[in-house]
């Protein structure tokens, strides 16, 4: 296809495959991290608030390495509104992981990050249609089944945990979102979430249990799975578009599911499978162009 014949707004083949490319990388990061967060914290190697501790100071390095790497700015940009909301997020994220699978956790997750990011839309302004509304009402009836007390209901205090972190996040997103340099915002908004990760160890000093293998699984979250994560989906978000952005997403739950079936012993229950699939397909509705 030549460019005159080329539909506006399609990249060319070489484009595109580097945007596949890029967007497949972005999600298997984002998996990592649950799968990696609850390995190291669902047997006990590592306690929640030193994994926090360890990621947040890893993915603090890894994103200052990056920007010197490519003669970018210095960390700057980032706000102490924006690194509270990130320390919650990963604060909550850990601490849910104590109780919750890797592929539940995830599910919730992303759940209440398009949920809060909807809602806020709408606060703003937005009018969605009825088949948004639609989505938005079958994505809360699927978390609504998935935290009804039962035998095979998520624990109730890790699953609030995680929706709390999600929620966190979606704020982080919606605050970042104006960034002119996201790489060297979201750097300074993780050196300036460190006070509140130590004041957290502090706090929880009492349970404190690291062993080499949890800080190498804390570290490679922090630096590969978040630093690199991020790196990658800045990159790509401006090729896919805020609304694609935000579908692709739905994609890591499942990701996520399958990992932590193929690599932590993790079993798929009919409650997850059916609530992950009316949240997912609920949030897609939701994200659909009026």
């Amino acid at each position: 296809m030549t460019d005159a014949a080329r539909p506006a707004g399609m990249p060319p083949p070489s484009g595109r495959r580097r945007t596949l490319a890029l967007t497949a990388g972005t999600l298997v990061c984002f998996a990592a991290n649950s799968l990696l967060c609850r390995a190291a914290l669902g047997p006990g190697l590592v306690d929640a608030a030193t994994f926090t501790s360890i990621r947040i100071l890893s993915g603090a390095a890894a994103l200052a390495l990056i920007l010197a790497a490519t003669q970018r700015a210095r960390p700057s940009g980032g706000s102490t509104g924006s690194a509270l909301a990130l320390f919650v997020y990963a604060a909550a994220f850990s601490l849910a992981y104590v109780r919750v699978g890797a592929g539940v956790g995830a599910l919730l997750l992303f759940a209440a990050v398009q949920v809060t990011m909807v809602a806020w839309s709408v606060v703003r302004g937005a009018r969605p249609g009825h088949l948004q509304w639609l989505g938005i009402a079958i994505a809360l009836a699927g978390l609504a089944y998935l935290a009804l007390p039962g035998a095979r209901a998520p624990d109730p205090v890790g699953s609030a945990l995680m929706i709390a972190a999600g929620v966190a996040w979606g704020a982080y997103s919606l605050r970042g979102r104006s960034a002119r340099d996201p790489l060297a915002t979201n750097a300074d908004n993780f050196l300036r979430s460190i006070p509140f990760t130590i004041a957290l160890s502090l706090a929880l000093a009492r349970s404190f249990s690291v062993g080499r293998e949890g800080a190498l699984l804390a570290a490679a979250s922090g630096a590969l799975a978040s630093g690199g994560g991020y790196s990658l989906w800045y990159a790509v978000v401006p090729a896919l578009g805020a609304t694609r952005a935000a579908a692709v997403q739905l994609a890591v739950p499942v990701l996520a599911g399958l990992g932590a079936t193929a690599f932590l012993g993790e079993h798929l229950t009919p409650r997850v499978a059916v609530s992950g699939a009316a949240i997912l397909a609920g949030i897609a509705l939701a994200l659909l162009k009026r």
